[in-house]
């Protein structure tokens, strides 16, 4: 979701996927990331060990998705509207603006600045990938900055971190890779 003021974080582009879950594509097809297996989960409706159902788990997706919509067409009320009030968000410290947001007024404010950078863009979401209590989301960033004519394309990933219905935490990732590892827990907080 936000992106960005692109300018300095175009060569910091994800090396691919290290063993994937599965995964939701963005226009909602059941898929399977690069390089991935599917997990063995329970029935539809059934319950997870991370607490959350699968409708639960598809409803979060949907949210999300039309969260990204939202910010797509400068709608930042609506695109908050998934995240819990108290939401940790969290950018690299190399993307500009970076750092750490508290709460949907911090995570607004970081959402509204990042959009008044560009002239154009979208951030289309390519795949929802659940891994415990979190959403991993493969992200296609397409962005003209303000004051240039040169598009600069980019794939993300972010992970919400969810309870209780609702997004605690968001936290972006340049690499991909990266962003599934710490998803399962393999990379420690940066």
């Amino acid at each position: 979701m936000r992106r960005l003021w692109v300018g300095l974080v175009v060569g910091v582009v994800g090396v691919g996927l290290i063993g994937c879950e599965r995964g939701v594509t963005g226009s909602g097809q059941v898929g399977i990331a690069q390089g991935a297996t599917a997990q063995s989960g329970a029935q539809a409706g059934g319950a997870q060990a991370d607490g959350m159902t699968e409708e639960e788990r598809a409803r979060m997706i949907a949210e999300l998705r039309a969260a990204y919509a939202a910010f797509n067409r400068g709608d930042i009320a609506a695109a908050l509207e998934p995240m819990d009030e108290r939401i940790e968000w969290s950018e690299p410290k190399e993307f500009p603006g970076g750092g750490v947001y508290h709460g949907r007024e911090g995570a607004r404010r970081y959402l509204t600045r990042s959009r008044a950078g560009l002239a154009d863009g979208t951030s289309e979401p390519e795949e929802f990938i659940p891994v415990g209590d979190k959403i991993v989301v493969l992200v296609h960033a397409r962005v003209r900055p303000k004051g240039s004519f040169a598009w600069q394309e980019l794939r993300l990933a972010d992970v919400y971190t969810i309870r209780d219905g609702k997004a605690v935490a968001m936290r972006a990732f340049a690499d991909r890779g990266e962003a599934m590892a710490w998803a399962r827990g393999q990379l420690g907080a940066r």
